[in-house]
């Protein structure tokens, strides 16, 4: 029995495994303690975020070379199981595989990143993380309304890049084209109107186009783009019910909801400041004439109506 021991203490497969699990064991706590010495130096979440994955990339990068130095000898001999075994393994996980190909597409594909605000797999969020197998998401919308956070963390498969659509709300762009709508009275002064809307959305908007623009330019010259109206724009179209104005203007993804609060805050001061000079419309009926009517009543009660 003593000699089985010995010989299984001094048997070099042992000593590999053993030599393996140390080389992981010293090369994660290193890995741990870089991230925490130099996360601490590093302002802003987004940076410090890309900084730990990228020291844990290279501390996976440097067990990958440990083992295979340390089972260096032994690799030819696996080649045939490994091309066996492969087969099987790779219908048995497809699904994993294909979530693994989708991470290198995003990494290298440029998809999207992290603090992203995406809609992929019918999910839309800004990405918080983006995993080997998984995106991370933090939901916006569904019972909220706005573009505002509701509080779930959704884990999308990685593997969605091939499957759906990806909508991508602030990769090239920081901006979006937002739109307000604004019916008026007929008998108002729509001129007055036009200007007012006009001037409100410069006001709250105006300031941010010259950022915007060098976003949109550098957008032209890299896709096959038209070139599209960044100032604010109104345009008009009268219907049965009243003068409807539209309002476009673009806006940061993150500020749509405090933007339109403050472009409709500014309308309104604006209107009540008109003197009735402009009149919101609104989904009302109003009866504007009706028939005579004749009623009369003869002598066994009945009654007779006319007109």
């Amino acid at each position: 029995m003593t000699e089985e021991i010995q010989r299984w203490l001094f048997d070099p497969l042992v000593g590999k495994l053993v030599a393996a699990v140390l080389a992981i064991a010293v090369t994660w706590a290193i890995s741990r303690a870089v991230q925490g010495a130099v996360v601490r130096r590093v302002a802003g979440s987004t940076a410090r975020y890309r900084v730990r994955k990228m020291i844990g990339a290279i501390s996976y990068v440097v067990m990958l070379v440990l083992l295979a130095s340390i089972f260096s000898d032994k690799l030819g001999g696996l080649t045939i199981t490994l091309g066996v075994a492969g087969a099987g393994i790779a219908f048995a996980l497809q699904e994993v595989i294909a979530s693994v190909a989708g991470w290198a597409a995003i990494s290298f594909g440029r998809f999207y990143d992290v603090g992203d605000r995406v809609q992929v797999g019918g999910i839309k969020g800004d990405v918080i993380d983006i995993g080997i197998l998984r995106t991370t998401l933090m939901e916006i919308g569904e019972w909220v309304n706005g573009d505002l956070y509701n509080g779930r963390i959704v884990r999308v498969a990685n593997s969605y890049v091939f499957k759906d659509p990806v909508f991508n709300y602030s990769g090239d762009l920081p901006f979006l084209w937002d739109e307000i709508t604004v019916p008026v009275r007929y008998g108002s002064d729509w001129q007055l109107t036009r200007g007012m809307i006009t001037g409100v959305l410069q006001e709250v908007c105006g300031e941010t186009a010259p950022r915007f623009r060098s976003a949109w330019d550098g957008a032209v010259r890299k896709y096959a783009l038209e070139d599209a109206r960044i100032d604010p724009m109104v345009t008009i179209v009268a219907n049965d019910n009243w003068i409807q104005f539209t309002g476009r203007y673009i806006v940061d993804y993150r500020s749509r909801r405090t933007v339109k609060d403050r472009i409709f805050t500014r309308l309104l001061e604006e209107v009540d400041k008109s003197g009735g000079r402009i009149r919101l419309a609104s989904a009302t009926f109003e009866i504007t004439d009706l028939p005579s009517i004749n009623v009369q009543l003869d002598g066994k009660g009945a009654t007779a109506i006319s007109p």
